[in-house]
């Protein structure tokens, strides 16, 4: 028997610079002033006010491919900028999926056109964001799982209350 893959979840690779203890590390003040010293430039943060809104076409593919294409790509609200860091897939026939059982007064907005936002309640607790995959009809989403603030931290935080260290703030589909 065949099984098949019910969900993807994608996240970018983040990967982590682990320091050398084998390098040694001099006092001598002119070994360290006569080394050359390597200068980052921060990367320029793209204009928000020029951001333009993606087709509809876009979002026209299965939620297994599409889900891919949204990494690293903005959300924005207001003055709130997040970047989409990791998302999570569901079509049709996966046990986790609202669109599984059919068009419902809830789940109908799943079923319409891929580009829309799929927003609802989990357990009560938490309002999770999906953006609808596929042609109309077809009930796929990609949730959107973390999100890294870009701009408007100051609102973020005192949306929900706390003036926390950036990566903590979007981390988990709840908290986005």
């Amino acid at each position: 028997m065949m099984r098949t893959q019910r969900f993807k979840r994608v996240t970018t690779n983040r990967k982590k610079t682990i320091p050398n203890p084998r390098r040694q590390l001099t006092d001598d003040f002119e070994t360290r002033t006569s080394q050359s010293v390597a200068i980052s430039v921060p990367k320029p943060e793209p204009s928000f006010e020029k951001m333009t809104i993606m087709s509809l076409d876009f979002f026209q593919f299965d939620a297994l491919h599409l889900a891919p294409r949204l990494l690293g790509k903005y959300l924005r609200r207001d003055n709130v900028v997040l970047q989409i860091t990791e998302v999570e897939a569901y079509r049709p026939n996966d046990s986790a999926c609202h669109g599984r059982f059919g068009i419902t007064a809830r789940t109908a907005p799943v079923f319409g056109p891929g580009g829309h936002a799929y927003v609802y309640l989990c357990y009560g607790l938490h309002t999770m964001l999906n953006i609808v995959a596929d042609k109309e009809g077809v009930g796929a989403a990609v949730l959107i799982r973390s999100c890294a603030p870009v701009g408007g931290l100051e609102t973020i935080q005192q949306r929900r209350g706390q003036k926390t260290i950036k990566p903590m703030l979007l981390t988990g589909p709840g908290k986005v």
